[in-house]
């Protein structure tokens, strides 16, 4: 088939997509350099829509780079996007409509064929990158002959192999042809496992990505003047050669090794880029190309696409929109907030309002020493912000005046939000409650931090239990994105919407959970734990029992997250859920005597690899009856589906959705994997513990 038949067919199935066009206007270019056929990709929506490319919008580039090759007074091409967006990539909507590899393969080739026209047409090509430039969005300006970027664009990168997929449009050949496979790996590989790291338009320049950086103000007319100097001879561009030795293939194994570390070898789209990264040594653009269609086609077609894609929907949709948010018209204003509390929680909370609400923020503690410890760890973390370009220098120290310490709680008199961040005791917490009620407004909020205690019983002897809500982050703060939002049984609608507008401007993905005992991730954590825990305790050695569940491609293995976590909070989460749920939830006898014994870790760490420590082998007592991997993994995937299917019969959450988004988003669930309950579906067992599905065939790619 020929490229217009290839985009045709496709496009007779893209009936849904927003297609993003691709305008061309004739630019005189500056100092006589000729004119330019200057195409803009915009899809007719503002910046929160952002252009992608479906079939319909290749074809529109495709007409354009078309026109513009014909015309012999054109003497080159520029691309560029709508404001602060040039390409989101691939628009992925359809792909699950793909019924057959034939037309995933046709999505890689319309895609090479459209673009290399900038490289292969004839004419030198420009990318003017002025904002956000994903995947494909990247891609075509990678095709380009020479690429500007804008110093204000933030998000560019080639996340697909976050996704299940690698970047299909040439990323994989000539990014490691421009800038070596050093470099290429940790863009492709490293970055995109690595929570999807996004670059900055001077990281991507300093990377060698982008030719120049221009400032964002004039960026348009700054780029055609750089082109038309370039077109001259006035500008000469020199780019380093690539290491094509040693260090490529140095680079490829370095990347296997992070992806054996981060999915364990259960997602194929990191390996399949670096199989791709490596052949690109050697390969020309033709072979390397093709060698990316038939990836592509094979990645579309694969459970871990359909899989990943859901989970990217929950994050990007559902994540928005909470499911049982009251209107936000009722959220009431905050101007200042408190936190009670110094304490490396504390700090981190009170650095992560001060950023993002930009109010006054006040710690409070028992003695002034540890106040000073307080505000001194914050201000250090605003120190390092600016150190490391985050900030700027007037952002940094209007950061460190918004937060202040006080030893009297007479200081939050009139905050409108005040968050306890001290240590797991209901007792401790109410107390806390019952003064702050004397001190503060009576439609101030007040937030817990707990992790799994009821905050239905904190609130319970107070004047206003009304205004009591959870807001159970996790740790690190400024890195995991949830935010568990509990509503106890008396909370009113006024102040759950304060919490959730409080939550959104903190840029955290909100979930209303229903106050049950350690509401959602640190339940099924605590389920997944106690069972990997009793496996031990029964005689499976402890480095079996990690390496039993990395077929999972969890982000670590179990007895490495209990060291995250901490023992003593995992032994008390433990003991709590125990007392809710002594039937489901058991206390193992071995981790309360590591924990009793003052260790902090069941590994020693030599040479950073772990190593069980002797001493607490000396300590721990173990039965004779070892579990095989299957077993354990058929163990703790049973127990998870279990319960889940309860926590959604008591209405934890709205919807199994919600779990799903829990796990990924508060966890680290591997986004391959889709989300816990679709992953449960399709191994059977779900319908294997319960009788039923979580989820309705046709969804998560489910059959």
């Amino acid at each position: 088939m020929s490229l217009q038949e290839l985009i045709d067919s496709a496009s007779a199935l893209s009936t849904d997509e927003v297609v993003t066009l691709a305008h061309s206007r004739d630019v005189v270019l500056p100092g006589k350099a000729g004119t330019m056929a200057l195409i803009t990709l915009d899809n007719g929506h503002d910046h929160t829509k952002p252009n992608t490319f479906g079939p319909k919008g290749l074809g529109s580039l495709n007409a354009a780079l078309d026109a513009a090759l014909a015309r012999d007074e054109i003497v080159a091409i520029g691309v560029t996007g709508k404001p602060f967006i040039l390409a989101a990539g691939a628009d992925l909507s359809g792909v699950p409509k793909l019924a057959d590899r034939e037309q995933a393969l046709a999505l890689g080739k319309i895609g090479h064929g459209v673009m290399r026209k900038l490289v292969d047409g004839g004419k030198p090509s420009f990318a003017f990158v002025n904002g956000v430039a994903l995947g494909g969005g990247l891609e075509v300006a990678l095709h380009a002959t020479y690429r500007t970027i804008s110093v204000a664009a933030g998000m560019l990168s080639t996340p697909e192999v976050f996704l299940g997929l690698i970047p299909g449009w040439g990323g994989n050949f000539l990014l490691p042809n421009l800038i070596g496979a050093d470099k290429a790996v940790k863009v492709v590989v490293e970055n995109a496992l690595n929570q999807n790291k996004m670059l900055s338009g001077p990281e991507a320049v300093k990377l060698g990505i982008g030719d120049v950086l221009l400032e964002s103000a004039d960026f348009l007319e700054q780029s055609l003047l750089w082109a038309s100097k370039v077109l001259t001879g006035a500008v000469v561009v020199e780019r380093p050669s690539v290491d094509r030795g040693e260090a490529w293939d140095a680079a490829v194994a370095r990347g296997k090794a992070f992806a054996d570390l981060k999915v364990s070898g259960a997602a194929p789209a990191p390996y399949r880029a670096l199989e791709l990264i490596a052949a690109a040594r050697d390969n020309d653009r033709d072979r390397g190309f093709a060698a990316e269609d038939e990836a592509l086609a094979d990645l579309i077609m694969s459970e871990e696409l359909r899989s990943g894609l859901y989970a990217f929907d929950l994050v990007n949709k559902r994540a928005k929109r909470p499911a049982g948010a009251p209107d936000k018209s009722l959220a009431r204003p905050v101007t200042k907030v408190g936190v009670v509390g110094a304490g490396l929680m504390a700090g981190q909370l009170a650095l992560l309002f001060a950023r993002r609400l930009e109010v006054p923020v006040v710690l409070t503690d028992l003695d002034q020493e540890r106040v000073d410890r307080g505000v001194g760890y914050v201000h250090g973390e605003i120190d390092k912000l600016l150190a490391k370009g985050r900030v700027r220098s007037d952002k940094a120290n209007q950061l460190k005046a918004l937060v202040t310490g006080s030893v009297d709680k007479g200081a939050f008199a009139d905050a409108d939000f005040v968050i306890e961040a001290v240590f797991e005791e209901l007792q401790l917490k109410k107390t806390i409650f019952a003064d702050l009620e004397k001190i503060i407004r009576p439609d101030a909020i007040l937030a817990t931090n707990t992790s799994s205690l009821s905050v239905t019983e904190m609130a319970a002897d107070l004047e206003h239990p009304e205004r009591v809500v959870g807001f159970h982050f996790f740790n690190p703060v400024a890195v995991l994105p949830l935010l568990e939002i509990i509503r106890a049984d008396r909370t009113d609608d006024a102040s759950l919407a304060t919490a959730f507008a409080v939550g959104k401007t903190l840029k955290k993905s909100c979930v209303l959970v229903k106050d049950a005992p350690a509401f959602v991730v640190n339940r099924l954590l605590t389920r997944f734990l106690g069972e990997v825990s009793a496996a031990v305790d029964e005689g499976t050695p402890i480095p079996e029992a990690d390496r039993a569940l990395s077929a999972l491609g969890l982000p670590m293995p179990p007895f490495v997250l209990l060291q995250l976590v901490g023992l003593p909070v995992a032994l008390h989460v433990a003991e709590t859920m125990n007392r809710a749920y002594p039937d489901r939830f058991a206390v193992s006898e071995n981790l309360a005597k590591v924990v009793a014994a003052g260790k902090s870790s069941f590994y020693l760490w030599p040479e950073g690899k772990p190593v069980v420590d002797p001493e607490v082998e000396a300590l721990v007592t173990v039965g004779d009856k070892p579990s095989t991997p299957d077993e354990l993994r058929n163990r703790v995937l049973t127990a998870l589906a279990e319960e889940i299917k309860i926590m959604l019969d008591e209405g934890v959450v709205a919807e199994a959705q919600d779990i799903d988004l829990c796990l990924l988003l508060g966890a680290g669930w591997p986004f391959h994997l889709g989300g816990i309950t679709p992953y449960l579906d399709r191994t059977g067992i779900s319908e294997k513990v319960n009788e039923s599905r979580f989820l309705p065939r046709g969804v998560a790619g489910l059959a």
